[in-house]
C-alpha cells in the first residue's frame, strides 16, 4: 500500500524507541522507502548500525549536521520525505520542538520540512500530565503538527496509565490512512457485514461461516478515504482495531452496532439508509429462522422437527425506499453462472453495482470478482479483500 513512499523516521531518546525497529520493518514491508534520523538523546540509547541495517540506507545522527562534505542533510532530509514520524515523541524533544530550537540535525529538519509531520508522544503518564507538557503539545497542534494520542497500560517504570507508545501495527495504519485520498469526506457510508443468528433458544442459534472480513476491509477503506462509517456488524465483538484519526481530523471514528438477528439488522439498516449516501450490503444474513422460539433450553430428545420461516430481506425491501443512494450488494454462485445470477440478483434488488464470485472462493483471502456495473461488466483475478475494497471505493468515486 505504500508503494515507494517516502518516509522519514526520527526516533529519539525514550525507552519506547524498541518499538521503531518493528515500525520500520513494518513500513518497508508495505513497500515504503525509510529514512531514519536519531535525536542526541536516542543516539545514548541505540548505534546507528541497527537502523542502517533495518532500512539498507544511511541512519542520520548529530554528527552529519556539522558534515564537511558540502552537503545540506537537514534540508535534503527535509526535501525528501512525503512526510515524517516521530516516534517516540519525549516530553524533552516535545519541549524543544514547541520552541523551535534547531540544535541538532532532526530538530532543524523539522523545522525545514513542509511535509505532514505525525508526533507519537510516549512518557512516563505524570509526566505526559504535567501542564507544561499539554501547553506543549496545544501549541504544537497549533502548529499544524498531527499528534496521536499515547495509549493507556502498563509503562517501562513499572506503573500503569496513560503515556504508552501504540502498537507498530496501529502506527503503520495511519501512516496508510494518510496516502488514502480523502475523496469521500461529508459521505455517510452504511456497511453490513458478518453472519446473523436465529435463535431456536436461548443458547442454540441457526448462522453461517461469514467472517466479516470483506465488511472490515470495505470498512476501514470508507474511513481512511474520509467517509462518517455505520457498520451493523452481525458478530457479538468487533475483533479489529483501527487507528483514531479523529485525533488530528474531522474523521470521525466509524460507528460499530452489533446486530445479532436478521430482524435487528434489518430495522437498523432501515433507520440510518434514508440519510447516507452509499450503502455496502456485505453481510451474510441467515434467510430463514426457527418459527417458534423456546425460552430457556430445549432439553435433548430423540428427534426434533424445526419448522422455518423467511427472514426480511434487507436489501431489496429497503430498494424500495432508494433515493439518492448508490447500493452494492454481492453474490456468491457457482463460476459457470456467476454472470447470470449476478444479473438476475442485480436487477432485482436494485444494485447499483453487483460483485460475484465463486462458490468454491468461499472464506478464501483472495478470489476472482465479477463486476456487473450500471453499463458494463469487468472480470478480476486473485484479488485481496483489501484490494477489492479499494476497487470498489474507486467505482464508486466514478459513478459519484
Amino acid at each position: 500500500m505504500l508503494n515507494k513512499r517516502r518516509v522519514l523516521l526520527g526516533i529519539t531518546g525514550g525507552i519506547a524507541l524498541y518499538k521503531a525497529c518493528e515500525v520500520l520493518r513494518l513500513l518497508k514491508k508495505d513497500g515504503a522507502e525509510v529514512k531514519a534520523v536519531l535525536s542526541t538523546g536516542a543516539e545514548e540509547f541505540v548505534r546507528p548500525l541497527l537502523f542502517s541495517a533495518l532500512t539498507g540506507e544511511r541512519t542520520y545522527t548529530n554528527r552529519d549536521f556539522f558534515s564537511a562534505e558540502g552537503s545540506i542533510p537537514h534540508i535534503e532530509l527535509a526535501n525528501w520525505a512525503e512526510v515524517l514520524l516521530i516516534l517516540p515523541a519525549t516530553a524533552s524533544f516535545l519541549s524543544k520542538l514547541r520552541c523551535g530550537q534547531a540544535s541538532e540535525l532532526l530538530l532543524a529538519v523539522l523545522l525545514a520540512t513542509k511535509a505532514p509531520v505525525y508526533l507519537f508522544p510516549s512518557m512516563n503518564t505524570n509526566m505526559l500530565e504535567h501542564p507544561a507538557t499539554q501547553e506543549n503539545l496545544r501549541v504544537l497542534r497549533s502548529y499544524g503538527y498531527k499528534i496521536y494520542e499515547p495509549a493507556e497500560g502498563e509503562l517501562a517504570c513499572g506503573e500503569t496509565g496513560k503515556g504508552r507508545l501504540p502498537e507498530p501495527v496501529e502506527i503503520l495504519e495511519v501512516i496508510r490512512a494518510h496516502f488514502k485520498p480523502k475523496d469521500f469526506l461529508g459521505k455517510k457510508v452504511l456497511i453490513t457485514g458478518g453472519p446473523t443468528r436465529e435463535y431456536l433458544d436461548q443458547v442454540r442459534f441457526i448462522t453461517n461461516a461469514s467472517s466479516g472480513k470483506t465488511a472490515f476491509f470495505l470498512t476501514k477503506e470508507a474511513y481512511y478515504r474520509g467517509a462518517r462509517v455505520f457498520l451493523l456488524w452481525g458478530h457479538r465483538e468487533f475483533p479489529y482495531e483501527l487507528p483514531k484519526l479523529n485525533f488530528f481530523s474531522d474523521i470521525p471514528y466509524p460507528e460499530i452496532i452489533t446486530t445479532l438477528t436478521t430482524q435487528e439488522m434489518f430495522e437498523k439498516a432501515r433507520e440510518l439508509f434514508p440519510e447516507v449516501d452509499l450503502a455496502i450490503f456485505a453481510s451474510a444474513p441467515c434467510d430463514f429462522r426457527p418459527k417458534s422460539f423456546y425460552p430457556g433450553k430445549l432439553k435433548k430428545t430423540e428427534s426434533l422437527s424445526l419448522e422455518l420461516e423467511l427472514t426480511p430481506d434487507i436489501a431489496k425491501t429497503l430498494s424500495k425506499i432508494k433515493a439518492k443512494q448508490l447500493t452494492i450488494g454481492f453474490a456468491l454462485e457457482e463460476r459457470d453462472k456467476l454472470l447470470t445470477y449476478g444479473f438476475t440478483k442485480k436487477v432485482e434488488k436494485g444494485f447499483d453495482i453487483l460483485i460475484a464470485n465463486p462458490l468454491e472462493t468461499a472464506g478464501a483471502d483472495t478470489s476472482d470478482y465479477l463486476f456487473i456495473g450500471p453499463e458494463s461488466q469487468e472480470e478480476h483475478l486473485n484479488l485481496s479483500k483489501e484490494e477489492l475494497a479499494t476497487l470498489i471505493f474507486d467505482s464508486v468515486k466514478r459513478l459519484f
